[in-house]
This record gives C-alpha cells, sequence and structure tokens, in this order.
C-alpha cells in the first residue's frame, strides 16, 4: 500500500491474505504476525472517506479535459491544457523557493501548501485529498451545500441519496440494497427512533446484558465466556481474542484458520504504562457512554476502573506492531487436532474454533491447517482471564461491542466518543453524517458502487495506459535486479523470475463492464437491507462473518479482488499471489491522467507501481516465492547480503525524529514500506528516463514552471503527493502503530539516497537532503 487503509467503524473485514497497502489504518488482525492491511482504526483521515476527493476531482477534471484545451502554437513548448494549468497552479502553491531542495525537499516541494493550509475541524491531517474536496466544493456542489459540510463523497453517490426506480429497471438489486443502506445511515429521525431500543435489545438478548448499566442487579451466574466470546465473533466483533480464515501463507492454494490477538482500545500498549490525557479521556469516555444509558448507575464508577484495568493488565502481554514483524518466527502452524497441544492454554480453542465455524454450517476436520500467532499473549491472557470476576469480564467485553457501536446511535451518544476523539485524534467535530455513511457503504458493498462508478465515470483507457506504465516499470525493476553487485546468479535468477511473474490489477474487476450482473448479484444476494439502520448494521457485520468463516471450504481464485474495491484511492501488492493492484481510484487526477506530461505520471502513480513491485523483494514480500508461498528462494550468502542492506535503510530511518514528542520513527517497524519507497522511486525514474529516450521532447512544460527540467518536475510531483499536515495525536498514533514512517521522512529518506536526485538538482553528498552513505537495497 502507499498508504494504510483507515476502516470505518462497524466494518468486519474478516481475515484477509496479506496485503501491502498504503494509507493509514486500523490494527485489527487480519493475518498471522505481518499483515497490516488494515491497521490504526483510529489512526489517519479515512482513506475510504477520502478517495472520494481524489476521485470526484478526477470526474470534474476529466470532464473539464476532454472538453476545453486552451489553443496554442504548435511550437509553443507550454502545456496549456486545463490539466496542464491546474496541475502547475497546486505545484506553484505548493513549493516554497525560500528552501534550497538540496537541504530539505520536503520542505522546498511542500513548504507554502503547509504554511497555508488548516486541517479541517473534523479530520486530523489535511493532505492533497481533502485540499481536493475543497476546492471542489464550491465548483460542483455550491456554497450552500458546502455550509452544511456535504462532501463530494456525497456526490460520487449520488444515486444512493435517491430510491427512485424511475429509468433504473435494469439496476442490479445490490445497488438497490446499496442505496437503501445509505438512506437508512442518514435518516436521523430513524436512528433517533428505534437505534438506542434495538442496540440495547441486542445486547440484552444475545450478549447477556451490561451489567455497568444494571448495578448490583446484574446476575453473575448467567455468565458464560465461551458463550459471549461466541456470540460476539459472530457479529464481528474480535474481543481479545481474533479468529478467522486467511490463505495459508506456506500453501497459497489453501485456506487456512488464523487466531490471535485482537486490538486493544487505546490500540498500542504504550498508551497504559502511564497515566496521561488519553488514558483519562478514555475512562470518561467509557463513564458518559454507560451513563447515558443507564437506569441504576450505582456502580458506573467501580466498573469503569475495573474494565480499564483489565484492559490494562491483557495490554502487558500485547504485542506491538514492531514485535509482530519482529518475531513473526514465533508463529506456529498446526493442526486442528495438534492444536491443543501446540498452544498449551487454558482456554479451549479448539472447541471455539469448531463452534465458531459450526455457526456457518462448516465442520472443522482435524487435518485443517490453523496458524496462531502472538503465542505467549494467548498463554497469558487465558491464565489472567481464568482469574477475572465474571462481572469484570462481561462489562469490557460487551463495552468493545458498545464502543465501536457509537456512531450508529442519535448525536448525544456520538458526541460522547467525539469528545475521546478530540483527545486521542485531535479531531474537534464529527465528521459529516453524509460522508461517514458512504464510507460505509462504499466499503461493506463497494463493488456495487464500483458498478455506478465504471460506467458513468472511469475513462477504461486509462487500463490500457497504466499496463504500459506497469511493464515499463516493472523492466526497470527487472534491470536493477540484473545490475545489483550482492547477489549471486541464482538468486538474481529467481528474484528476476518472480518480478516477471507479478499479475497486475488494474481499475477494476472485468465483470463490473459487463451487462451480466450475475456475479454481483450472487455476491450480495443476502444483503437485504431497511429503514432501520442499527438492524442493518447488525446484520452487515453478520454477513461478512459468514463470508469470511465460508471461505475456508471454497477454491481460491486469484483473479478475485479480495480485501479492497476499485472505488478506493490506494495500490496494494499481495504476496500470497504475487500480484499488484491499482484500482480505478487511484487512476485518477493528481495521481495519473492518460494526457498528462509523462514526468507528472511516472512521478506520482509511476513511483507508487514501483513501490508496489518493491514490496514484492522487501523484509516481507521477499519471503515468498513467485507462486505465493512462503519459501526460502534466496541463497544464504545473498540474504546475509539484504539484510546488511537493510540495517541501513532501519538506522537511517530509526534517526529520524517527530519533534513534537520527540519520537524517534522505528525504523524496524517500517523497513518494509521505506525499501518500497526508495526502490519505487528509482524504478519510475529510470522507466521515465527509458520513456524520454524513445519519445524524445514530446513532454512540454507547465506554465510558470519552465525553469524546472522535465527530470525536475517528475520529483516535484512525487514530493508533493505526500504532503501533509498532521495533528500532534495523528502523528503519535502514526509513530507508534504505522508501517509507513510520517511523510516528510518518506520524501526525505527516499531522495537523499538516490544519486539521481543529487544529479538533477545539483546537490553535493553531505547536504542536508544528500545522504554521504548511501542507503540503497534495490
Amino acid at each position: 500500500m502507499i498508504k494504510t487503509i483507515n476502516i470505518p467503524d462497524d466494518i468486519t473485514t474478516g481475515i484477509m491474505p496479506i496485503v501491502h497497502s498504503d494509507r493509514r489504518s486500523s490494527a485489527r488482525k487480519q493475518c498471522i504476525g505481518l499483515l497490516w492491511i488494515f491497521f490504526a482504526a483510529f489512526v489517519g483521515f479515512s482513506l475510504i472517506g477520502s478517495m472520494a476527493f481524489a476521485v470526484m476531482y478526477g470526474i470534474e477534471q476529466n470532464r473539464r479535459m476532454n472538453n476545453q484545451t486552451i489553443t496554442v502554437d504548435n511550437n509553443s513548448n507550454l502545456c496549456l491544457t486545463r490539466y496542464c494549468v491546474k496541475a502547475a497552479s497546486s505545484l506553484l502553491e505548493s513549493i516554497d523557493e525560500a528552501i534550497d531542495p538540496c537541504e530539505n525537499f520536503y520542505e522546498f516541494v511542500c513548504g507554502m501548501q503547509l504554511k497555508n493550509t488548516k486541517i479541517p475541524n473534523d479530520a486530523n491531517s489535511q493532505d492533497i485529498f481533502v485540499t481536493l474536496e475543497t476546492r471542489l466544493q464550491d465548483a460542483i456542489i455550491g456554497r450552500e451545500y458546502a455550509k452544511h459540510s456535504f462532501s463530494l463523497l456525497v456526490l460520487l453517490f449520488a444515486d444512493l441519496l435517491t430510491l427512485s426506480t424511475s429509468n433504473n429497471t435494469n439496476k442490479p438489486e445490490a445497488i438497490f440494497n446499496a442505496q437503501r443502506l445509505f438512506a437508512s445511515c442518514v435518516n436521523e429521525t430513524a436512528i433517533v427512533a428505534d437505534s438506542v431500543d434495538v442496540l440495547l435489545s441486542f445486547v440484552n438478548t444475545e450478549l447477556g446484558g451490561w451489567p455497568i448499566l444494571k448495578g448490583s442487579t446484574w446476575d453473575d451466574t448467567t455468565f458464560n465466556f465461551s458463550q459471549l466470546l461466541l456470540k460476539l465473533a459472530e457479529y464481528g466483533s474480535d474481543v481479545i481474542y481474533i479468529a478467522g480464515t486467511q490463505i495459508d501463507d506456506r500453501n497459497s492454494s489453501i485456506q487456512a484458520i488464523l487466531i490471535g490477538q485482537s486490538d486493544l482500545g487505546l490500540l498500542d500498549r504504550s498508551y497504559y504504562v502511564n497515566e496521561s490525557d488519553v488514558t483519562k479521556a478514555y475512562r470518561q469516555f467509557i463513564r458518559n457512554f454507560a451513563l447515558a444509558f443507564a437506569t441504576d448507575r450505582s456502580m458506573i464508577n467501580h466498573d469503569v476502573n475495573a474494565i480499564f484495568n483489565f484492559e490494562k493488565t491483557i495490554a502487558m502481554y500485547h504485542w506491538t506492531l514492531n514485535e509482530q514483524i519482529a518475531r513473526y518466527a514465533e508463529t506456529i502452524h498446526s493442526t486442528i487436532g495438534n492444536l491443543s497441544v501446540a498452544m498449551n492454554t487454558t482456554f479451549d480453542f479448539v472447541g471455539h474454533l469448531r463452534r465458531l465455524y459450526l455457526l456457518v454450517n462448516v465442520t472443522l476436520v482435524d487435518t485443517d491447517v490453523v496458524i496462531a500467532s502472538e503465542l505467549d499473549y494467548l498463554r497469558n491472557v487465558s491464565l489472567i482471564i481464568d482469574q477475572q470476576p465474571p462481572r469484570v469480564l462481561q462489562n469490557y467485553m460487551v463495552w468493545r461491542f458498545m464502543m465501536s457501536r457509537a456512531w450508529i446511535i442519535p448525536r448525544r451518544f456520538r458526541t460522547i466518543k467525539q469528545q475521546f476523539d478530540q483527545v486521542f485524534l485531535g479531531t474537534t467535530v464529527e465528521q459529516a453524517r453524509a460522508m461517514k455513511c458512504a464510507s460505509y457503504v462504499n466499503y461493506n458493498m463497494g463493488f456495487a458502487v464500483s458498478k455506478l462508478y465504471i460506467d458513468k465515470y472511469f475513462d477504461k483507457d486509462a487500463r490500457i495506459e497504466s499496463m504500459a506504465m506497469i511493464d515499463n516499470i516493472r523492466n526497470q525493476f527487472i534491470d536493477i535486479i540484473n545490475q545489483s553487485t550482492w547477489m549471486d546468479s541464482i538468486s538474481k535468477s529467481r528474484a528476476v523470475n518472480k518480478a516477471r511473474a507479478i499479475n497486475a490489477k488494474v481499475g477494476y474487476p472485468d465483470y463490473l463492464d459487463d451487462n451480466n450482473n450475475t456475479k454481483l448479484e450472487k455476491d450480495y444476494a443476502e444483503y437485504n437491507f431497511n429503514s432501520s439502520f442499527a438492524r442493518n448494521v447488525l446484520l452487515m457485520l453478520k454477513l461478512n462473518v459468514k463470508k469470511n468463516l465460508q471461505a475456508l471450504r471454497q477454491l481460491l481464485d486469484r483473479e478475485e479482488w479480495i480485501g479492497y474495491t476499485p472505488t478506493i484511492v490506494n495500490a496494494f501488492y499481495n504476496p500470497s499471489f504475487n500480484d499488484i493492484s491499482f484500482p480505478a481510484g487511484i487512476l485518477q487526477t493528481p495521481f495519473f491522467y492518460k494526457d498528462a506530461p509523462k514526468y507528472l505520471n511516472y512521478g506520482a502513480i509511476g513511483t507508487i507501481i514501483g513501490h508496489e513491485i518493491t514490496h514484492g523483494f522487501d523484509n516481507y514480500g521477499g519471503l515468498y516465492d513467485k507462486n505465493g508461498n512462503r519459501i526460502l528462494w534466496w541463497s544464504n550468502e545473498t540474504l546475509s547480503a539484504f539484510n546488511q542492506r537493510k540495517t541501513c535503510i532501519i538506522d537511517q530511518y530509526s534517526n529520524y525524529t517527530v519533534t513534537q514528542f520527540d519520537l524517534q520513527v522505528n525504523g524496524e517497524q517500517t523497513q518494509g514500506e521505506n525499501i518500497a519507497d526508495n526502490g519505487g522511486l528509482k524504478a519510475a525514474f529510470f522507466a521515465y528516463q527509458k520513456w524520454t529516450q524513445i519519445h524524445r521532447n514530446l513532454d512540454k512544460k507547465l506554465p510558470g514552471l519552465t525553469k524546472y527540467s522535465a527530470e525536475q518536475m517528475f520529483f516535484l510531483n512525487y514530493g508533493q503527493i505526500w504532503c501533509s499536515k498532521m495533528t500532534d495525536q495523528y502523528v503519535r498514533n502514526l509513530v507508534l502503530r504505522d508501517v509507513h514512517s510520517p511523510s516528510q521522512f518518506r520524501i526525505l529518506g527516499s531522495t537523499s539516497n538516490f544519486p539521481e536526485f543529487d544529479r538533477v538538482f545539483g546537490c553535493q553528498p553531505g547536504q542536508g537532503n544528500s545522504r554521504v552513505n548511501k542507503c540503497i537495497v534495490w
């Protein structure tokens, strides 16, 4: 990924194949140890929401650019199309020419943007996605809508705002259900009318009640830990433990069962070590939320402390992201028949797994493969649970369920969560309801939404141009492999074969381009929604879990888009399939425009393509062979040389400091993304050079930027896509929980290691943005 995805509330993704992605994300466990597809649900501005900013910008830009071009003399060296004028304006508004690019390229390329932008109150970062939304609100929806905080995402989902069936007789039923889901989500009147009753009824009848609301009247003799854990898992609430289906990393042709640790309420263990503003706000969140429901308040303060202290206790055994990466070797591969002996825990995980899969009519057999990660967490927490009073466990487990449901109930409850978010995330107001609902619908029914988008807006020629770029950049990466001096011939040959075998998924799956909606209708056949949003959410949670669990007995389709949809601005590498994916959402301006000067495309989407290809050869993706199996295909000598080179990267990034908190970037935790950033930049730049050798003097200059060469413009556009202004809370969560370095260090790190950057800008080794001893893996 180019950034980690932030998953909207109340989304249950199930256990996914191991995929590298690059927006900020939720730390929900998605695979053994290293599956970081969805880390940090609290961290970062929602990509699924911000997806629309670039998509809608692309829609508007594509319409205008196709219809409006300024006529210029054929001999002019200036590109004066509307796109080029917009691109030039964006760069000119961002660059701070008072800064020497050889001293700090990030401040040079982003300086003015960082000085002149303000983080919106409902966001924790300001980047190009938010900027695009702000610019287009007036132009597309007008000031009146902008005043009421409507988002461009609403425009993308315009069809979701009406349930009218006129002139839509051929529309798939899946789209109508997406409309119903969206309508129920934005209907605040209906939410006020029934959501609290629906939620409390579920808690009382299905989960056994929430003791904190009932004072001393709650009957602890009814408590059954295994039953409560099972019911929560059935509805996608992974509390304490997580279990589900994922691809077997040792044999990518089959599915396996995963068990491991679940998330913490505060995501990272470090938050529980000392009392802080965050822990105080978290306690207050629990207390105020319970008070809003309670009829008996006699034990609320006691129960709040017990809930927090229990979570703090298990947090001490919770693996950090860095530990998940570093301690992967401790993961055990076993079978259902041997799991009890292999794990040696007091909790009966085998029984839990059998009961869980039986909920969807899947009977486990002794030969089913099981992957258990964070084993010492599972063992120690099992012992801790044995020692806890039923009231503590019931209160904590139901609290974690309720915590994620805050957004589906009336505003007075959401305000309580927003008070916590202000301390934890730095957001001062709640995200616009329409934006949040559109994000939710897109994530859960993304292929139905994508059908609308692709049919109406997506320029399908972009797939052809993108595939050409992928081939060019892949070829340059293969050249980099062949020119490497640290690989032996056998490892080099295997690396080249793996690079050639990488499958590219571009734009959308082909079936969405077909008038035959059979697959779409089949995939969403059970997604039948009504006007009650709370009921719809509970149904969605259950359906997502069902789909994940049933996958254990289904054949793998390597052409399937798993874990992401076309309407997302991101890119992915999946080591289990050895494929790279570039959804339609990212094949839009400012990342890509098919008629743009190539230095802009190669500097933006090109570096992203190179980034994803390089993931196949980083510290993690490099552990998988060309068929997607985790098997050592490097020679010992080559592996040793690779480790020396990656240590240089680790040390380099570990010396970057986030000044707000005096926190150092974790070079171990971010090494894979840093390697991909460095390799991706290099492959894309050389691919652009190759293109210019064939197509000489075809790239015109941008107005106002004529003093910059085409190669310098490549780097300028590369830098611009990572300009980002963040709240302090966002930065802290990012450093603690993300596999990506903060944006400024992604730019500084990759450019300071690249000799071609020095040549292009005339930098001397040892200047601020040019390392003397450059760290080069690829």
